[in-house]
């Protein structure tokens, strides 16, 4: 009888622990502040966190991170690039810091995913998130050309990609009734986009009036 019980109560502690699911954690480290190499031998300064699952260094961050939903959130990366020139073989190998493209989290799975942001600079884009979408001005692959550009994850295409002259812009402006996207590129009038289901069409109203014009006299009193 004696024997019963003990197996009783081992398969009993083996059930509850095969029941009880593995919690996992996910955690923004504390931030630091790093050089980021500019054009010219300039530096930037900016803070950077590492992202630590069950207490792992999984990549290095920067910026805010954004939730898409309450599972999954993005955030920008950064990491280390080797500098070393060849001609420095038996030296300490030299890293610099560099911006990367966004990664997409999910605290139930523990994915993360690198995020393919058509047109996407790195050195220049300024991503604005509103729900799943991503609105930014990127750059050609040669650098030629600049388009304002809105994504949405798990889309193959972008819903908007309009070519402007200049080079890059702040982050764009989000509205939500109706659903709106605002582009202001230096020295480019104001552009804004209404955006649908397939794709972002361009709101003649987002034009701003020109107070400097005279009023026809028509409109005179």
């Amino acid at each position: 009888m004696q024997i019963l019980r003990c197996s009783s109560a081992v398969l009993l502690l083996i059930a509850s622990s095969l029941a009880a699911p593995k919690t996992h954690t996910i955690v923004l480290g504390k931030a630091v502040a790093i050089k980021l190499p500019g054009a010219q031998g300039s530096e930037t300064e900016a803070r950077i966190r590492p992202l630590l699952i069950d207490d792992r260094l999984k990549e290095y961050t920067t910026g805010a991170a954004h939730d898409v939903t309450d599972r999954v959130f993005v955030i920008r990366r950064v990491f280390r690039l080797n500098d070393t020139l060849p001609s420095e073989t038996g030296k300490p190998a030299r890293f610099i810091w560099r911006l990367g493209g966004w990664l997409s989290v999910d605290r139930q799975t523990r994915r993360i995913t690198q995020l393919n942001l058509p047109f996407f600079d790195p050195q220049i884009s300024e991503t604005s998130w509103f729900r799943d979408y991503a609105a930014y001005c990127g750059n050609s692959d040669d650098g030629g050309k600049a388009y304002a550009m809105v994504f949405q994850l798990g889309r193959r295409k972008p819903l908007l990609k309009q070519e402007f002259p200049g080079s890059s812009c702040p982050a764009p402006g989000w509205e939500r009734e109706p659903l709106r996207v605002t582009f202001d590129p230096p020295g480019v009038e104001k552009a804004g986009f209404v955006v649908r289901s397939r794709n972002a069409e361009y709101d003649i109203n987002s034009q701003e009036p020109d107070e400097s014009k005279e009023p026809d006299k028509e409109d005179k009193p």
